[in-house]
């Protein structure tokens, strides 16, 4: 009977020990994070404030609280991404501001905006540089994209990922826009960038630089007669209401850049960083196929509301259009270099 007894006891002793021992190391993993996650204040906590300018319902609204379930998931609560969409803490004209001082802790503006800083992304405004999502991305994982990535490390920010949004059309409450006389005195709200002012001066337009926040009010006013964007951008903010023309060029392609503050990256532990990346590059390949199926939607939806007119730009009138613009290319190499230009898809020998 004693020795059923010790036996007994032998089991469950070795129970107990298998049961601490697999617990120990779920602990491990985490580096003896809190266990009680719910109950933890927000200095105990990591808490990533992500800023941006567009509504929830884009593409880089809905990857950006993907990212945040997913993260708070994988954590167990330890990591809070708290999301700001619509410029609810910072404009586009603010929030690079707010990176750099640590206000917050993540963005993901359009490369447009981060040329402010590191002017040399201002290729990626270079008009029909790129005929495709896939050629924006093998840019960006180029050797010269790699110089580019660095470039922002070095003024405080730490790039993290690539998030699509789509080619820009043109719209107008004037004419419709076939050829560049077409653009002729038109006053055109324009993100900050040197290359996109000088490419609607070289058009005929006036440019007009004003925060995305304002894009609806100041043509709904009368302000402004014109702007870029994306199919998806321009249903989101009601833009195709206030305006009667559109066209289909795909002059130029919208895309984000999602940093972080440098200094608050770096002292992120290890495994908290792969936990983060590994979620980004599961985020980043669902956002790049929403935001084909997104902006594929809405420009179906444009083209069957009867309410802007629309044109697709044809292969003679698009090479009126690059003829037109052509000196931004010189310009740029003037200012920056030739090998920005040589990794562009279609100058690569």
């Amino acid at each position: 009977m004693l020795t059923v007894l010790e036996g007994l006891l032998k089991k469950i002793i070795l129970h107990l020990v298998i049961i601490c021992t697999a617990a120990f190391l779920v602990s491990c993993s985490m580096e003896n994070y809190p266990v009680d996650h719910e109950q933890l204040s927000e200095e105990e906590r990591i808490v990533i404030r992500f800023s941006h300018v567009v509504g929830e319902d884009t593409p880089k609204g809905l990857a950006s609280r993907r990212f945040a379930e997913l993260v708070e998931e994988r954590t167990d609560g330890f990591v809070e991404v708290q999301v700001f969409p619509n410029s609810f803490l910072y404009r586009d004209g603010e929030e690079l501001d707010a990176l750099l001082k640590g206000d917050v802790q993540m963005i993901a503006p359009a490369t447009s905006k981060i040329a402010s800083v590191v002017k040399e992304w201002q290729v990626m405004d270079l008009p029909f540089a790129f005929e495709s999502a896939e050629e924006v991305k093998e840019y960006i994982s180029s050797p010269v994209g790699k110089v580019l990535t660095k470039k922002l490390e070095q003024e405080g920010m730490y790039f993290l990922s690539f998030w699509d949004n789509g080619f820009k059309q043109m719209t107008n409450n004037q004419r419709p826009l076939y050829e560049p006389e077409d653009f002729k005195n038109l006053t055109f709200r324009i993100m900050e960038s040197e290359v996109l002012e000088e490419q609607f001066h070289l058009l005929g337009a006036v440019p007009h630089v004003e925060t995305f926040d304002q894009v609806f009010p100041i043509l709904e006013k009368g302000e402004l007669q014109a702007q870029e964007n994306t199919f998806s951008n321009i249903v989101n903010k009601n833009i195709h209401s206030v305006q009667d023309y559109m066209t289909v060029s795909n002059h130029g392609y919208l895309g984000y850049l999602v940093i972080m503050n440098a200094e608050f990256w770096q002292g992120l532990p290890d495994e908290i960083q792969i936990i983060l990346l590994d979620v980004l590059q599961e985020v980043t390949e669902w956002e790049a196929e929403l935001a084909e199926e997104v902006n594929q939607e809405k420009y179906e939806f444009l083209n069957t509301c009867h309410c802007i007119e629309i044109h697709q730009l044809s292969e003679k009138e698009k090479l009126l259009w690059e003829e037109a613009l052509n000196p931004l290319y010189d310009s740029y190499v003037e200012r920056f270099g030739a090998e920005y230009i040589d990794f562009i898809p279609k100058f690569k020998e």
